[in-house]
Parts: C-alpha cells; sequence; structure tokens
C-alpha cells in the first residue's frame, strides 16, 4: 500500500551533527544530497499498490500529461537479472543499506529463486541472495509452459518497512533437490536480504475433506503440484498465499493458506474445494484484494455444489468458479459468494472467472444517496460482475438477478489479469482487445465503454496501471505483447483515445526493452516507469 512518510528531520540531523556548531560546506552538501533523496515518500509494498488493489499511485507529482512524450520521455536504464521477472517490482524510498548509505530501491524476484535490491534512480544493485536451499535448484515446469523454463518465484512480494529491525520483505520460492520439491515462505530483510525470523518456513497442510489427494479424511497439500503465482497479501500481520495448479493437471485443489508475518507460524488453512477438485486461486498473477477485514478474490474453474444448504451455500463446501468474499476473524471462512447460474458449464468448458482478479471499489452513493460498499471482477467469459460486499448474491440456477449489476459481453476476448481504478474510472486489457475506460455514475457502471485506446493487446491482453497527482494529470500504463519487442503505453486516463507515449516512437530502438514478464504490470513512482522482463529491470523517466 501507498505510504507517505516524512524524512525532513533526518536531513536537518546532519547539520546538527557538524561539531564546530556552524553548518560547513560538507554538511550543507550532504543537506541538499540527502534532501534530494529523500523527497520522495511514497513507497510500493504489494501488488497494484494497495490492499484494494486500485493500481493507482495517487502521489506522482513528477509524470504529467505535458511531459510524458517521446520528446522528454523514454528508456533510462536497465539492471540486469538471472532469470525471468513475472512478479511486479515493488518499491521504497529512503532505506539504508549498510555501507551503502541511503538509497530508494527498486525489489525485484526473479524464477531463479533470487531477489534483488536495485537503486532506483541509476539501477545499480545493492544486494542480491538467493532463495535456494543447499543441493537444490529452481522447480522443473512440470512439462507446463504457463511458468517456463522454470519456476522460482513467481508471485509479487509484499513488503512491511515496521517489520523487523529493518523492514522485512516476503517472498514465496519453489525448488527442488534429487527427490523433493518444496515451497517456502522466505522472511528477508530489506537492508540486505538476510532471513528473519528463523525463515524460511516449508509450506504444508492439510484440510478436512474428501476431495483429490485426500487421505484418511483430509485433503493433503502436496507441493510438486502447486505454484504461488497470485501476488502476496499482507493483513493484520498475516501474509496470505493463494495456490495454482501446473496447466489443471491434477490432482488438486483450491487452497488458501495464512501465515504470522513476525514468526512464520501457520494460522489458518482454508480449502474452497475440499470434496471436490481443481478450483485454484491464480488471478493471472495479480493480488487477492481485501477491505480491512475481507478477503475477495475470483477461483479457477472446479466442483462448485450446485445443492445449497439454507443459507444458500454449497452443502459440501465446494466454490470452484466463484467470486469469493472470506472472512479472516478467527479462522478462514466463506463467509459470501457470487456464482453464475451457467457456472458448472463455464468450468466445464475453462470459460471461468479465475483468469481476472478482484478489486475493491471506494465507498460511492447510488441513486437514492445510499452508500454502496462494491468490488469488481471479470474473467474469460467476456462479462463484468459487480458484487454488493454485504449481499454479493450466491447462486441461482436460473439467473443472476441477484447480483449488483452485472455487464454482458463487454469484454470481447475475455479477461486476463486485473483492473485498474482511477477516479470514477474502470480501466480493462481484454485479450485481442481495446484498453477500455468505463465510468461510474450514482455507484453504477456504464453499459459499454466511455473511450477506447487505438492500439489492441494480443493475448494475455494488458494489466493497466494508474498514475496522477490527486485527481489530476491521470495517466493509465499499460505493457502491449509484441513480437520482438513489447511496448510501454501511455494514455490520458481522461480519454484513453489520447496515446501521450508509446516506447517504439522515438526510433532508433531508444526505447525498446525486449520482452516483458508474461503477465506484466507497469509500476509508477517518483517520476520514474519500472518494467520487470525476461533478463532486467528496465526504467523509464523524464530524460532531461
Amino acid at each position: 500500500m501507498l505510504a507517505k512518510l516524512s524524512y525532513r528531520h533526518r536531513s536537518v540531523d546532519l547539520i546538527r551533527t557538524n561539531r564546530l556548531g556552524l553548518p560547513s560546506l560538507f554538511c550543507l552538501f550532504c543537506f541538499i544530497l540527502c534532501t534530494a533523496l529523500l523527497s520522495s515518500g511514497t513507497d510500493v509494498v504489494t501488488y497494484h499498490n494497495d490492499i484494494a488493489r486500485t493500481g493507482h499511485n495517487l502521489e506522482e507529482t513528477i509524470l504529467t500529461t505535458g511531459n510524458v512524450n517521446s520528446s522528454s520521455f523514454g528508456k533510462l536504464f536497465t539492471s540486469p537479472v538471472d532469470g525471468i521477472i513475472d512478479a511486479e517490482p515493488l518499491y521504497l524510498s529512503a532505506v539504508s543499506i549498510p555501507g551503502k548509505g541511503t538509497h530508494n530501491v527498486i525489489y525485484a524476484v526473479t524464477e531463479n529463486d533470487s531477489v534483488y535490491a536495485f537503486d532506483a534512480d541509476t539501477g545499480a544493485l545493492l544486494w542480491q541472495v538467493s532463495a535456494l536451499g543447499s543441493g537444490e535448484s529452481p522447480s522443473d515446469n512440470h512439462s507446463c509452459g504457463q511458468i517456463s523454463p522454470q519456476i522460482g518465484i513467481t508471485s509479487t512480494p509484499v513488503i512491511d518497512r515496521s517489520s523487523g529491525p529493518h523492514g522485512t520483505i516476503y517472498v514465496v520460492a519453489m525448488s527442488k533437490n534429487s527427490s523433493k520439491y518444496f515451497q517456502r515462505i522466505h522472511a528477508l530483510d530489506m537492508t540486505t536480504g538476510a532471513e528473519e525470523f528463523g525463515g524460511p518456513v516449508t509450506v504444508a497442510a492439510k484440510y478436512k475433506g474428501t476431495g483429490d489427494n485426500s487421505h484418511h479424511g483430509y485433503v493433503i497439500f502436496d507441493p510438486a503440484q502447486y505454484a504461488e503465482r497470485q501476488g502476496l497479501l499482507l493483513l493484520n500481520h498475516v501474509i496470505y498465499t493463494g495456490w495454482t495448479s501446473h496447466c489443471d493437471y491434477r490432482p488438486y485443489t483450491g487452497w488458501l493458506i495464512g501465515y504470522n508475518e513476525h514468526t512464520l507460524a501457520q494460522t489458518s488453512v482454508l480449502d474452497v474445494t475440499p470434496n471436490g477438485s481443481e478450483g485454484s486461486i491464480w488471478q493471472a498473477g495479480t493480488g487477492i484484494a481485501a477491505d480491512g477485514q475481507n478477503l475477495f478474490f475470483l477461483d479457477a474453474n472446479g466442483t462448485f455444489d450446485t445443492s445449497l444448504n439454507q443459507k444458500g451455500f454449497p452443502i459440501k463446501g465446494d466454490y470452484g468458479n466463484g467470486f469469493l468474499k472470506v472472512s479472516t476473524v478467527s479462522k478462514l471462512h466463506v463467509v459470501d459468494y457470487f456464482n453464475m447460474y451457467n457456472t458448472v458449464n463455464e468450468s466445464d468448458n475453462d470459460t471461468d472467472l479465475g483468469s481476472g482478479g478482484a478489486l475493491v471499489l471506494p465507498p460511492m452513493n447510488d441513486v437514492n444517496g445510499k452508500t454502496r460498499h462494491l468490488a469488481i471482477g471479470a474473467g474469460k467469459d467476456q462479462n463484468i460482475y459487480i458484487v454488493d460486499r454485504s449481499n454479493m448474491g450466491k447462486f441461482n440456477p436460473n439467473n443472476d438477478n441477484a447480483i449488483y449489476q452485472e455487464i454482458d459481453g463487454v469484454l470481447a476476448g475475455g479477461i486476463w489479469g486485473a483492473p485498474a481504478y482511477f477516479d470514477g474510472n474502470i480501466y480493462y486489457g481484454p485479450v485481442g482487445n481495446n484498453l477500455l475506460q468505463f465510468r461510474f455514475s450514482k455507484a453504477k457502471l456504464s453499459l459499454s465503454p466511455h473511450s477506447r485506446s487505438v492500439a489492441s493487446f494480443t493475448y494475455p491482453g494488458t494489466t493497466p496501471s494508474v498514475s496522477a497527482n490527486g485527481a489530476s494529470n491521470g495517466i493509465v500504463w499499460a505493457i502491449e505483447h509484441s513480437d520482438p519487442n513489447d511496448v510501454l503505453h501511455a494514455y490520458d486516463a481522461t480519454n484513453l483515445a489520447n496515446e501521450l507515449y508509446n516506447s517504439s516512437q522515438a526510433g532508433n530502438q531508444r526505447d525498446q526493452f525486449g520482452t516483458a514478464s508474461h503477465f506484466g504490470t507497469p509500476l509508477i513512482v517518483n517520476g520514474k516507469v519500472y518494467v520487470g522482463t525476461a533478463t532486467n529491470v528496465t526504467a523509464f523517466g523524464l530524460l532531461h
């Protein structure tokens, strides 16, 4: 989430430490340097900027709709890494690195099980650590091209500046040795990369049920069968992980597992298809959303019990292909949900919700002045689903009339990613389609796009991000997958037909950056845009 911090007092202290009691030339130099270095107090510590997964940074004061163009904006530097970056980079301002001074820092992770810290302003390497154990290597791809050629650290980490002595970055790493596969939770000191809290801990779990890979009345978590792809969530001192399969190869079910951020002890386990199969949590790498107490996510194709109890919940607790609300109070449990009337058919035909991410919307007043608390999501079936978080609609085999709002067929191509929200607008990037802007009015979303980009986005579409200074200078950023070089686009957030910049405009390969990660999500902060690629982190910004 975005954290606005003040560091001015640290610069003033440099002057006060002068033994002569006067601001010497050296101290004045330190003051000027540190004031510039620490001027940005904006942190991005989780996927898509905050736990609601809005994808917006409203504290961007450098990049504007006037200076983001091919004349003044472009590629600044690249920082090489040892493997594919599938996760969104994260950013911390003013981090004290032992022996190297204070830096704004970009954190990146790779499928080679490495964690990097780079100077966010120069690209210089500050530290690098491996999450591999002795005698281990990253996992093979299990004959599945979804995460390939190896599986190491796939999901976007999460950072807590208040955890541990210097702040902590949490990652999930997959590895193997000659006989076993491992999934581990690592808590790393954000200034050095050193392991904290006695970590790492190995992921192991069981849950009462008779579904896939069950033994003696319990479903067993098999680390070889899963990958942690969705972005990690930190909520009320618990790290939440969600687990997906390799190319739908059974046996697997839908696991959600929490870990205490200070002890790394397992806090709670939920399987959302315990008496069935499939129903993974992957969301094309986007993070589980939260409202401060409850989790919201879109579950993939899998078993859904169409027989309901008196309260409208599946009798066996199987929620495949659902829009789920999970309470974190006491223990993880489903407290509400929505499933489409044709959910079984969608699962059978792999046109499920699981490819998309949920977004918790800010409160809105409807036409009667009633405050609505909503969440939005979309997947492969080309529809937008908006749920009332206090009454999501559950399941009706005849129709979807109980949902707050459903807009059918407006996302031709389907969604493999997440939307972004800014100033009453939602931005979606369907597969093979344009980037689309929809607008809320009186807590209802427009039934057709308000604007669209000229460019279209091949598979897997695009997950946009937004930068703005409050409600002004809104810019929507999106990555287009294109052969041989992917393209970074910047659009006016008020009208996507107005393209401000793209990385192919300058010519002479000036701004080319190669291939972005599969579900690449750009990070925009402190006047720069960071893109994780197959070989590096690339930074864009003002050229002069």
